[in-house]
This record gives C-alpha cells, sequence and structure tokens, in this order.
C-alpha cells in the first residue's frame, strides 16, 4: 500500500489529551462517591472498569499514533511500520475497541437485573461477580487481540498509514476473514442487547411508576396530593434512575459512534469481489474510525454531566410548578370551618 502523508499532528495531540483528562476527572467524581447502598457497587465498579478501559485506549492508542507521526517526521519518506510495531499497535485497537462495548453490556444486563429483580440482584449479585465479569470481558478481548500475534489472523497498516488493524480490506485466509467478522460482530452484539437490557429497565421503572399513582386514591386533598408529587421527583431522581439515564445516554453515544465503523468493516468482509489498491484507500472506513474514537471521549462526560445533582437542575427547570396561590386556596366549607375557629 503506497501511504500518503498524515494529516497534522496537532488534532492527535488534543484528542489523546482532552480524552485522558475527561477520563481522569469521571474517575476523580466517581472517587468521592459514598456507597449508600450495597447494591451499587457492582455497578460503579463495571463504570470504573469503563473509564479505565478509555483511559488506556486513550494514551496507550495516542501515544502510538503519536509515535507514528513522529516516525514520519524524522523520515524523507513515510514508510511502513515495522512488522512488531503494527502487531502492538493493531493487538491494542482490538482490545481497547472492544473492552469498552462489551463493559457496557455488562452494565446494561447489570441494571436491568437490578431493576426488574431487585430482591434477587440484591442477594445474589456482589461485588466478587462484577469482578469475575470484568476480568472476563478483559480475558475476552485480549485473546481476540492475541490471535494474530499466533499466526491466526494478521494485522496490517491501514490507509492514510497512521493505524494498525486487523486485514478488513481484501482478507488472505480464512483467519483474517474470522477475525473481522468476530470483532464486528461481538461489538454489535453487545450494543444490540445494551439497548434491549435499557429499554427493559426503562419500561420496568415507568411501571413502577404509574403504579405508583393507582396506589393514592383520587379524592384525597391537596396536601396528600402535593406530597406523592414531591414523591414521585424523588423516585424520578433516585439512584435507579441516575444510573440508568446515564447508561442509556452512554449506550446511545456508542451506538452513534461505533455502528458506522462495525458495520462498514462487515459490509467488506461480505462482499465477494476483491478489492483493488485503490478501493482500500477508503476514506469512509477512517472518517468511522475517527468517530469511534471520540466514543472513549463521550463516555467520562455522560458521568460528569448527568450526575444527580445535574439531573435535579435539569428536572426542576422542565416540571411544571403549580401557582403559588393554590397553596393557601381551599374549599368553601373549609373557609366556613376557619371562620368557625375566629
Amino acid at each position: 500500500m503506497s501511504l500518503l502523508k498524515p494529516p497534522g499532528i496537532g488534532m492527535s495531540c488534543f484528542t489523546m489529551t482532552f480524552g485522558a483528562i475527561s477520563n481522569l476527572t469521571a474517575l476523580g467524581i466517581l472517587a468521592r462517591v459514598r456507597l449508600h447502598r450495597q447494591s451499587k457497587a457492582p455497578f460503579l465498579l463495571l463504570t470504573v472498569a469503563l473509564l479505565v478501559a478509555d483511559l488506556g485506549g486513550h494514551v496507550i492508542l495516542g501515544a502510538l499514533a503519536l509515535y507514528r507521526h513522529m516516525d514520519w517526521k524524522n523520515e524523507t519518506h513515510f514508510g511502513e511500520p515495522t512488522k512488531e510495531f503494527c502487531q502492538i499497535f493493531g493487538a491494542s485497537m482490538v482490545f481497547f475497541g472492544l473492552c469498552p462495548l462489551l463493559l457496557g453490556f455488562a452494565m446494561a444486563a447489570e441494571r436491568c437485573v437490578a431493576i426488574t429483580q431487585p430482591f434477587f440482584h440484591s442477594a445474589m449479585i456482589t461485588l466478587a461477580h462484577a469482578w469475575q465479569v470484568v476480568l472476563f470481558v478483559s480475558c475476552l478481548a485480549l485473546v481476540l487481540a492475541v490471535l494474530p500475534l499466533s499466526g491466526v489472523g494478521t494485522y496490517t497498516v491501514q490507509y492514510p498509514g497512521t493505524w494498525c488493524f486487523l486485514r478488513i480490506h481484501d482478507p488472505q485466509s480464512t483467519g483474517d476473514y474470522s477475525l473481522v467478522l468476530a470483532f464486528s460482530c461481538l461489538g454489535l452484539t453487545a450494543l444490540i442487547f445494551s439497548q434491549l437490557c435499557n429499554i427493559v429497565s426503562i419500561v420496568a421503572l415507568l411501571q413502577a411508576r404509574r403504579k405508583s399513582y393507582d396506589v393514592n386514591p383520587k379524592s384525597t386533598s391537596f396536601r396528600t396530593r402535593h406530597m406523592s408529587s414531591a414523591s414521585s421527583s424523588s423516585i424520578f431522581l433516585s439512584l435507579d434512575v441516575e444510573m440508568l439515564v446515564q447508561l442509556a445516554v452512554i449506550t446511545v453515544v456508542s451506538c452513534v459512534c461505533w455502528i458506522p465503523f462495525l458495520i462498514h468493516i462487515l459490509v467488506l468482509q461480505l462482499k465477494e469481489s476483491p478489492e483493488s489498491p485503490e478501493q482500500s484507500k477508503d476514506g469512509f472506513t477512517l472518517l468511522s474510525l475517527r468517530m469511534a474514537s471520540w466514543n472513549q471521549i463521550l463516555d467520562p462526560w455522560v458521568y460528569i454531566l448527568l450526575r444527580k445533582t445535574v439531573l435535579f437542575r435539569i428536572y426542576s427547570a422542565f416540571h411544571t410548578q403549580r401557582p403559588t396561590e393554590t397553596l393557601y386556596s381551599s374549599s368553601p366549607d373549609s373557609r366556613r370551618r376557619t371562620l368557625s375557629l375566629h
């Protein structure tokens, strides 16, 4: 592949620095969270694992990309990287690409069980189980990442020469074809099931809120209705809703960022005709990869911005308050009783 001059080094420095600062800020916020409920611990552990994976992806992949830029500046001809460098770069891309997607699915499944089966979750789901999930996800991503190092599939330099990945253009062997399919299908499956778990959790919360309204009789006084309104707002701002809002937003962000890249490389594998060298210079692959890299930047901002205090302000701003005078309004009978007391 003939390589072109890579884009400016400024954007790579910016994304790596901004992403690292964002993830460190989110980790600092989570470090100050106090566990008021033990059932919150597994979700927080998975969240920390997700942010650490995002941070590692930014620092390691950013450093490798910067090395390629510096390598070009120090050479008169921008040539292909060494085989060892490309293997390290490609393995890091696969590992830090899969880990956030799989951890996002684990977080969605954990919240779905906690909301739909709270007693089972409190009794059976512990912090040790969360550690086991993190270990399993890490091992699964690591196994897929190191398979090309053992001869199953290959890592190749990708257009325009600033990154390495699995052979997505014109696979040369069954291993190349299978690994790209595995990466794409695993990522898409994690995103789809994350969305399904979030939908089930949202429906369960809406049903619980509707039941809380049905419990209150319609002929209650305004004070009871006011207390019911306050209770419903506390339900809305409960811990389950806070975590679910964060999880739903981060899943949507992951879908927007990752689906173009995952579907694109999947479609490339399903093409029957081999690609020409000019077709391998695919600008959409590079664009979709940049979109995917922004997922690691946006993830921490979901937890920074969608905290309980921020949700409370948003809810207060959009919640329609009753007029102040209704607090003191009463029926004619109540007025007569008040006059008789005087």
